[in-house]
């Protein structure tokens, strides 16, 4: 067996408790397009990872602290969090990004990306107190302790 060194992976590009994080590999004839093919793939997982973060959160949040607010409260959260995910991956930084050349003369781009997690926080909880119906009931102190409990699981 031969062990394949896959760069832009392991350890150091997965996703804890304070950045979302994703690696893809791009393959195409054409250096350009085989990098927007992995960041593409990547910037894919990381919405992803985001959005069953984020749903299960506000799901948590919604019940928990706002003892079962009714399911327009619940349905406003999840699309003001929602929106705001879509903003905040235009924000994705890139953490590795390593170009090949194959020997049949294609282009093998590898990257990772990764969005800190406070800045998703900071942004759906600046979003929600932008909103009028939901500011009132919103309890930022609760909605960070329940957004780091969701970070802190395994994916």
């Amino acid at each position: 067996d031969v062990a394949v060194i896959v760069p832009c992976s392991g350890p150091e590009y997965m996703t804890n408790s304070q950045y979302i994080r994703a690696s893809a590999m791009g393959l195409s004839t054409d250096m350009t397009i085989a990098k927007k093919k992995a960041q593409s793939s990547a910037r894919t997982e990381i919405a992803t990872a985001i959005e069953a973060k984020v749903k299960a959160m506000v799901e948590d949040y919604t019940s928990s602290y706002q003892n079962g607010e009714n399911d327009e409260s619940k349905r406003r959260f999840q699309d003001i969090a929602r929106t705001t995910v879509q903003q905040k991956l235009n924000g994705l930084r890139t953490i590795c990004e390593q170009t090949m050349r194959t020997p049949d003369n294609k282009y093998k781009v590898y990257i990772a990306l990764e969005l800190a997690g406070n800045e998703l926080l900071e942004g759906i909880s600046n979003s929600i107190k932008n909103d009028d119906k939901l500011r009132i009931d919103f309890e930022y102190e609760k909605f960070k302790k329940v957004f780091e409990e969701e970070m802190s699981k395994e994916n």
